[in-house]
C-alpha cells in the first residue's frame, strides 16, 4: 500500500492503493478484542499516536487536523484530527452490504434501492473492536466498489480510508477514467487479446468459428495470424485473405461468415529474417463493442490526449491510415460486415491534435503526420467527393455506403416489421421472405431503396433518428459537410505550416491553395443550400427533392467547430441553438417538434429528443469557445458534467453511453438500450466518448464551477446564485481571453488561419460552385472574417480563473460563497 510519511495516497489508482503482497499487508498480527478480526495494521499509526488516541479519533474526537486542511464530510457528523480507516473483511462486508442494501438484486447500491443506507463497519485503529457507520448511497456504493477492486488485487482483508469512500465525486470519476476506465477499454489483436476481439456478442451464431480477415496486400499480417491460429488450436480460428478488389457483391457473399478485420502493427524482421509482428493497441467504445469504431475513436483520442495517453491515440490514427490503405476507407468498425461503410470523418483534426501532443517533434514525427495527411487526402478524394457520396449539382456530400441488402449485423428480427407487408403480399412467412430476398431470389426495388437509406443512417453514426429515416442517402447533411470543410481547412493550414505548402501524394501533388479553394467552394455551397437566414440555423439539404429538410438538429452547431460560419451567422446560430437545444442536462439532439409524436407504432429513436450525446456536446463547446462564446460553452459544459456526475454518485459509479438530458436520467427504454450500465459492483470501463467528454469538459470549468460540481449543485441553482450569464452573446475577444483556456483551444486556432485566405479569394471573385455558377464568392460573406468576435488562443490570457466581471460571466465572490464548506 502506498505510504508517504505515514499517509496513504487515496487518489492513487487501485493497483497502487492496494499494492503490496498479502504477507506484507498482513505483517502485523495481534490479538484483537474482536473475534471477527485478528489483525491490526500498525503501518497506519504514526509514532506519536497511541491506540487510545486512534480509538478516540475514530470515535469522533474534534481535534483540529494537522495543517489546517478541511476534509469532505465523513460518514458521521463529528470531525476527527486524522482520517478514519476501516478494517474490512471483504467476504463478510460484501455479503452484508448486498443483503441489506441491494434490494433489487443488481449488485449495485443506487438511489433506487430501498435499504436503510447505513452500515456499521469495524475501524482499523481499534483492530476491528469498534465500528463506525457508513451512511448514504454514495459512500456505500464506493465501499462496494473498493472491495471489488481490492479483491482484484488478491486481497481478502483490506484497510480502506474514509476519504477514499467520501472522495469528491468529480475527483473520483476523473481519477477512475484516467487510471481504470481507459485501461478497461484497451484491446490488442495480438495472441493474448484476439480471443476477446474475435467474439462478437452482436452476432454470435451457435458453433461459428472465429474468422480473421487479412487484406490482400498485407503478407506479414497473414503470416502472423496464420501462426496464431496454429498456436491457439482450441479457438479454431480461420484466417481468410481478402481479395484485392473488395466489391459490395463480395462483402454480401460473406454476410454469413462474420469476422474481424486486421489493423496496423509494428512490423520488423530480425537478423535471421524472422517476423516480429506487434499489433497496435487501441481503445474501443465499451460494452458490446470490441472493435475500433470510426467517429468514436476521434472523441476517445481527445480524452486520451487530455489524460496523457498519447501513444494510444497515435495507434488509433495509425489504424485509420491502415484501413484507408487496405480497405479503401475508414470503416464504421473493423468487422467484415462494415467493409462497405464508413463513419463521420475526423482524421485530419485527430492526426493534428496527436501530432501536437507528441513529446518530440522529430523528423520521424513529421513523417508520421505526412502519412496521416496523405491518407486523409486519399479518403477525401475517393470516398467523400466521389460517387455515390458526392452530389455534383450542389458540390455537397451525402452519406451513401455501397452495401447491398439487409445490414447483417442487426438482430435477426430487426427488420421483420419492414419485411412483413412484402411477405404478406407474396403469401409467405417473414422468415422465408427474408431468406429469399437475401439470396436475390426476389427483386423488390422499394426494399432496395430502404436499405440504402438504412445503411446511410448507420454510416452517419446517428443510428437511428427520424431526421434521417428513409432519406439519409438523399441528404447533404450539415454534419458531414462541416467535417469535410474542416478537412479542407486543416489540410490548407497544415500544408502551409509543416510542408511548405505542398504534399506529394504519389499520383499527384496536393497544395494548400487547392485546399483553400475547395474550402471556399464548400463554404459558399453550405451558405447557399444549408443556411437558413430566417431561422438562424443550418439544415440538411435533400438533393433529390431540391429543398431543405425541416428537422432542427443540434448538428447545426458543428459549423462553429468547423469554422465555416461568419461572425454574423455565428451570433444568430448560437441564439437560435440555445433556445432550441439547451436542456437542463446539456444539449439535446433535436427539437421535440421535429421529432414528432411518439406512439406504439412510432417509437422513440435514440438520436432524437430528449437524448443527448457526448459528440454533440464536445464539438459545441469547442466551436462556441473558438467564436468567443466562452460563457455559453462553460454553461453547457457544466450542464453536461453535472448530468454525468449525478448519475455517477446516485448509481454506483455508472458512466453510460447516452443520457436523457431533458429528464436528466440514463434510465429509459429506447432502441439498443443504454450501453455501459450493466456491471457488477464496480464499473471498469465507463463508455469511451463519455469518458472523454468528462475529462475534456472539466478543462472548460473555472475553479469555482468545479467546486460547485463536486457539491452536486444543480445547474440552474448554480447559475442563479453565481450570477452566471444565461445570454447567448459573445463574451470575450482576443484581448480578454478568460481563464482557464480549455484543452486543445490553442490547437484549434489552426483553422482560423484559413479565414484571411478565404477573404482574399472572395475579393478575387473566386467561383462559388464547381458546376459553373459564376456568382462571386464575396457575395456570400456578409462580414469580414477577421473579426474580433473570434478567439485567437495565442493571445495572452488573463491570470484570473474567473470570467471578467462584466456581467457576462460568473461572479467570483458569489461562487466562492457557494463553495462547499467541507471542501
Amino acid at each position: 500500500m502506498a505510504e508517504t510519511h505515514g499517509k496513504v495516497d487515496i487518489h492513487a489508482p487501485p493497483s497502487e492503493y492496494y499494492r503490496g503482497s498479502l504477507a506484507q499487508r498482513s505483517a502485523g498480527i495481534n490479538r484483537s478484542r474482536s473475534r471477527n478480526y485478528q489483525r491490526t495494521y500498525p503501518q497506519f499509526k504514526t509514532q506519536a499516536q497511541e491506540p487510545q488516541q486512534l480509538e478516540a479519533e475514530e470515535a469522533g474526537a474534534t481535534t483540529p487536523r494537522a495543517g489546517g486542511g478541511v476534509r469532505r464530510r465523513g460518514s458521521i457528523d463529528d470531525k476527527t484530527a486524522h482520517p478514519r480507516r476501516f478494517l474490512v473483511d471483504i467476504a463478510t462486508i460484501e455479503k452484508a452490504i448486498l443483503e441489506q442494501e441491494d434490494t433489487n438484486g443488481d449488485y449495485q447500491i443506487t438511489v433506487e434501492d430501498s435499504g436503510p443506507k447505513m452500515l456499521k463497519v469495524p475501524t482499523a485503529g481499534s483492530g476491528g473492536f469498534r465500528t463506525m457507520e457508513i451512511r448514504g448511497t454514495y459512500m456505500l456504493s464506493n465501499l462496494l466498489q473498493e472491495m471489488a477492486l481490492a479483491k482484484d488485487c488478491g486481497m481478502r482483508q483490506v484497510v480502506i480510508d474514509e476519504d477514499r469512500l467520501n472522495e469528491n465525486p468529480v475527483n473520483r470519476l476523473s481519477r477512475m477514467i484516467r487510471t481504470t476506465f481507459w485501461n478497461g477499454l484497451v484491446r490488442c489483436m495480438d495472441e493474448a487479446g484476439i480471443q476477446k476481439i474475435c467474439a462478437d456478442p452482436k452476432n454470435a451464431k451457435p458453433g461459428a468459428r472465429p474468422i480473421i480477415y487479412v487484406p490482400h496486400g498485407d503478407q506479414a499480417a497473414f503470416e502472423y495470424y496464420t501462426g496464431v491460429a496454429r498456436d491457439l488450436k482450441q479457438l479454431q480460428i480461420k484466417v481468410v485473405r481478402l481479395p484485392e478488389d473488395i466489391t459490395p457483391q463480395y462483402v454480401k457473399s460473406i454476410n454469413d461468415e462474420f469476422g474481424i478485420l486486421t489493423l496496423a502493427a509494428d512490423v520488423r524482421y530480425d537478423a535471421g529474417g524472422r517476423l516480429e509482428y506487434k499489433p497496435l493497441a487501441f481503445v474501443v467504445p465499451g460494452g458490446r463493442f470490441n472493435e475500433q469504431y470510426g467517429w468514436d475513436s476521434y472523441f476517445e483520442a481527445l480524452g486520451l490526449v487530455a489524460d496523457g495517453r498519447v501513444q494510444l491515440a497515435k495507434n488509433m490514427v495509425d489504424n485509420f491510415v491502415y484501413e484507408i490503405r487496405h480497405y479503401g476507407k475508414i470503416l464504421n468498425a473493423n468487422r467484415s460486415y462494415y467493409l462497405t461503410r464508413s463513419q463521420p470523418p475526423f482524421l485530419t483534426d485527430m492526426a493534428l491534435k496527436v501530432y501536437d501532443a507528441l513529446p518530440a517533434r522529430s523528423a520521424a514525427s513529421l513523417e508520421w503526420l505526412r502519412d496521416a495527411l496523405r491518407a486523409a487526402v486519399s479518403e477525401y478524394l475517393t470516398v467523400w467527393t466521389a460517387e455515390p457520396r458526392l452530389d455534383a449539382a450542389t458540390g455537397l456530400s451525402c452519406y451513401h455506403p455501397t452495401g447491398i441488402g439487409m445490414p447483417p449485423e442487426t438482430e435477426s428480427t430487426h427488420f421483420d416489421h419492414i419485411m412483413a407487408p412484402y411477405a404478406a403480399r407474396l403469401g409467405v412467412p417473414v422468415a422465408e421472405y427474408k431468406a429469399l430476398y437475401a439470396r436475390d431470389a426476389i427483386s423488390e426495388p422499394e426494399l432496395d431503396a430502404y436499405f440504402v437509406h438504412d445503411r446511410a443512417v448507420r454510416e452517419s453514426g446517428h443510428d437511428t433518428t427520424y431526421r434521417l429515416e428513409r432519406r439519409c442517402a438523399s441528404l447533404a447533411t450539415v454534419d458531414l459537410n462541416c467535417l469535410l470543410y474542416r478537412y479542407e481547412a486543416d489540410l490548407a493550414a497544415a500544408l502551409d505550416t509543416h510542408f511548405a505548402g505542398s504534399l506529394d501524394c504519389g499520383d499527384h501533388v496536393s497544395t494548400s491553395d487547392e485546399w483553400r479553394r475547395r474550402a471556399a467552394r464548400r463554404r459558399a455551397a453550405m451558405d447557399r443550400f444549408l443556411w437558413n437566414e430566417a431561422k438562424g440555423l443550418y439544415f440538411d439539404y435533400d438533393v433529390v427533392l431540391r429543398e431543405q429538410s425541416a428537422y432542427e438538429s443540434v448538428t447545426a452547431l458543428w459549423a462553429l467547430w468547423a469554422g465555416c460560419a461568419s461572425p454574423a451567422q455565428a451570433a444568430r446560430l448560437v441564439s437560435a441553438a440555445c433556445l432550441r437545444f439547451e436542456a437542463r442536462g446539456g444539449l439535446v439532439s433535436g427539437t421535440e417538434e421535429s421529432r414528432g409524436r411518439i406512439s406504439l407504432l412510432r417509437p422513440n429513436r435514440q438520436w432524437d429528443f430528449p437524448f443527448g450525446w457526448a459528440p454533440h456536446q464536445m464539438l459545441a463547446w469547442s466551436g462556441l469557445y473558438a467564436y468567443g462564446f466562452a460563457d455559453v460553452a462553460r454553461r453547457l459544459a457544466y450542464r453536461w458534467l453535472f448530468t454525468i456526475t449525478q448519475a455517477f454518485v446516485d448509481f454506483n459509479g455508472v458512466v453510460p453511453e447516452k443520457f436523457d438530458v431533458v429528464n436528466m436520467t440514463h434510465r429509459f427504454d429506447v432502441e439498443y438500450g443504454n450501453v455501459g450500465v450493466d456491471f457488477k459492483m464496480v464499473p471498469r470501463e465507463g463508455f469511451g466518448w463519455m469518458n472523454a467528454s468528462y475529462q475534456v469538459g472539466l478543462t472548460y470549468l473555472t475553479s469555482h464551477m468545479r467546486r460547485a460540481l463536486g457539491a452536486l449543485t444543480p445547474p440552474d441553482v448554480f447559475f442563479t446564485r453565481a450570477n452566471w450569464s444565461t445570454a447567448s452573446s459573445a463574451s470575450h475577444t482576443p484581448a480578454s481571453t478568460p481563464c482557464p483556456v480549455p484543452v486543445f483551444a490553442a490547437a484549434d486556432a489552426r483553422r482560423l488561419q484559413l479565414h484571411s485566405a478565404l477573404e482574399a479569394l472572395a475579393a478575387a471573385g473566386c467561383t462559388a460552385n464547381p458546376d459553373g455558377d459564376k456568382q462571386p464568392l464575396a457575395s456570400y460573406f456578409d462580414l469580414p472574417l477577421a473579426s474580433p468576435g473570434y478567439l485567437d488562443p495565442r493571445s495572452p490570457a488573463s491570470p484570473d480563473e474567473s470570467v471578467a466581471s462584466s456581467g457576462s460571466g460568473c461572479d467570483s465572490a458569489a461562487c466562492e460563497r457557494m463553495a462547499p464548506t467541507s471542501g
